[in-house]
């Protein structure tokens, strides 16, 4: 057992720290549910900080990053968690920060570490990870590091359940897919609602097995000088009555194995597209970037893991009879693995909910390892809905993304159901406190702490024009809310006048009747204030991983409340600086007949 190796968390310590979360957002959380937009029109600072924007900017840039958190029972009884007990304004800006650390999944003691988590799975000891395939040539260094470091996961998930398939909901592009498959073997589904990316997927496919067949002309002839060289310096040896050192004999291995090197499988597969209930909604990875172009050098290396080695040849009559019946079984699921089954990968078209027969989808359905990579709102949920109802899903490796898609159930009456599931909260014990957190503060969540600590800071100057603009809204056009969005008329501006006039027109609104004196008016009267936004933005990022942890927390509790569910937790797989949303939630099913 996994707890066994590894200990567990137990679901009255989740509980434990989502109460301590749920106290300390229960004074904070009014800060990440301010809208950037009517920070000047709502006096969005006065209203919630009673300390100046200099002294909340020098506190937080002079932050020690490395100093430890106080406990929140430590703090001052004039104040809780840095903000007045009458007032409830923010007055204790150095409280403040303390308590949000201590409020965030690293400072919780509730993860995993990635090391001990692999050295659970594998046994006790960490395996190889040299493998021959590269990334960086066809993914960028985000994705890179991001499908490295999962896929190893993945893959040891899959040992320890002992099971080959995979399933990869809102796969995108499908390259975690393609390096599961390749690199370790496995046979992989990647679901993605976007018919564009299964069709793109679908190329690599394509691709993948013209550089294969290439990859093995230009194998043989290496490997064959390979062993002849070595079977050169085995015979000198054997001549001057010499012994051969350790590595020439591991060397001697991998010839013997090299020269039993049969041609790749078949990895071309024709294209599969299943629509399922209703349109077309993406859950596909938010954060990928489409890096990849026509003859990438991705697909000139190929893992030897694709290449299967026969078994050695035996005498028949030598065979027992349940080693000849074994053999049999083995060769007829050979046989339909290659009928049946082309691909290593692939590629699906379909809209993934939680109540999805995934038995429509895939045909040869059979024990599997399910996992997603940033996917999008909902759907991080839906992963794990399906994991725990479908008995052939044995573990679930899940990392979300885009919190503010999330659908809300006790932020009512801003949405409607669904289908009867929500996306937060996900566990019987928050649904029972009716908690929310609103859509502004799951999109501060998104914010990324440990850039900005290290100077990738926040778009204040677009933030500031649109909220200077919001006030021109009110005072010029009677307009508090509009339908119509400004979208990225900032990047496309010349200047503060200029930016006004373009989001005017994209308004459909009459912009003539403001001269450009006026609007540069508005510019000089709010400049000086613009620290105040500068500042209260940077108290939003402070709070983004302790709301991000109160969802994930929900999710890991979620998963201790079923009873098929024998050991879950959460663990952080990625750099945060390459790729800021790094936490997965991993779960194993109660597995029988288990060697473990």
């Amino acid at each position: 057992m996994l707890s066994s190796l590894i200990g567990d968390i137990s679901i009255e310590t989740v509980r434990n720290k989502l109460d301590a979360i749920q106290r300390f957002l229960s004074a904070s959380l009014r800060i990440s549910n301010a809208h950037t937009v009517d920070f000047y029109t709502e006096d969005v600072w006065n209203e919630f900080v009673a300390v100046p924007p200099e002294s909340v900017l020098a506190v937080i840039t002079g932050c020690n990053q490395q100093t430890a958190p106080v406990p929140v029972e430590e703090e001052s009884s004039l104040c809780f968690c840095g903000f007045g007990d009458d007032s409830l304004k923010l007055v204790d800006v150095a409280s403040f920060l303390q308590a949000a650390k201590a409020h965030s999944l690293p400072h919780l003691q509730v993860c995993t570490s990635l090391e001990d988590l692999l050295q659970g799975l594998q046994g006790g000891g960490r395996e190889s990870t040299d493998k021959a395939l590269g990334t960086d040539d066809f993914m960028n260094d985000k994705k890179s590091h991001e499908v490295k470091v999962m896929s190893e996961l993945v893959a040891s998930l899959a040992k320890y359940c002992n099971i080959q398939q995979v399933i990869d909901l809102g796969s995108g592009k499908g390259y975690l897919c393609s390096f599961l498959s390749m690199e370790y073997s496995l046979k992989v589904y990647g679901i993605d609602s976007s018919s564009t990316n299964t069709h793109g997927a679908n190329e690599r496919n394509r691709k993948l097995k013209r550089y294969s067949k290439a990859y093995q002309r230009t194998r043989e002839p290496m490997i064959q000088e390979t062993v002849s060289e070595i079977q050169e310096d085995h015979s000198s040896m054997n001549e001057a009555g010499l012994t051969p050192s350790e590595k020439v004999q591991e060397l001697l291995v991998l010839m013997d194995k090299a020269a039993l090197d049969g041609p790749a499988s078949s990895l071309d597969s024709p294209e599969h597209t299943v629509k399922v209930g209703g349109e077309n909604i993406t859950g596909a990875q938010s954060e990928t970037e489409d890096l990849e172009a026509d003859g990438s050098p991705f697909f000139g290396i190929l893992s030897s893991e694709v290449v299967e080695l026969p078994t050695p040849r035996k005498n028949p009559a030598e065979l027992s009879s349940e080693e000849k019946e074994r053999r049999k079984q083995e060769n007829l699921k050979r046989k339909s693995k290659t009928r049946c089954d082309s691909s290593l990968y692939s590629p699906l078209t379909s809209y993934v909910t939680a109540k999805t027969e995934l038995q429509e989808i895939i045909s040869d359905m059979e024990d599997s390892v399910m996992v997603g990579l940033h996917t999008c709102g909902d759907l991080a949920s839906s992963t794990l809905r399906i994991f725990t109802a479908k008995p052939e899903l044995k573990a679930v490796c899940s990392v979300g993304c885009c919190y503010h898609l999330l659908s809300e159930e006790f932020d009512c009456p801003r949405q409607e159901s669904p289908n009867g599931i929500w996306g937060f909260p996900m566990s019987q014990y928050m649904k029972q406190q009716k908690w929310n957190c609103g859509r502004n503060a799951r999109m501060s969540a998104c914010l990324a702490l440990e850039r900005v600590a290290v100077g990738q800071g926040l778009p204040t100057q677009s933030l500031f024009y649109r909220a200077v603009l919001h006030v021109i809204l009110k005072e010029h056009y009677g307009a508090i809310k509009s339908e119509k969005r400004v979208g990225n008329v900032y990047s496309k501006a010349a200047s503060f006048v200029d930016y006004i006039r373009k989001a005017l027109k994209k308004l459909g609104l009459d912009e003539s009747k403001l001269p450009d004196s006026l609007i540069q008016d508005y510019y000089d009267k709010y400049k000086p204030r613009m620290n105040e936004m500068e500042a209260f933005n940077m108290l939003k990022v402070v709070l983004a991983p302790c709301i991000e942890g109160l969802i994930l927390l929900d999710r890991l509790c979620y998963l201790k409340e079923q009873e098929n569910t024998s050991w879950s937790t959460l663990v952080k797989l990625f750099d945060p600086l390459k790729s800021p949303r790094c936490y997965a939630v991993v779960g194993v099913k109660r597995l029988l007949n288990s060697i473990h």
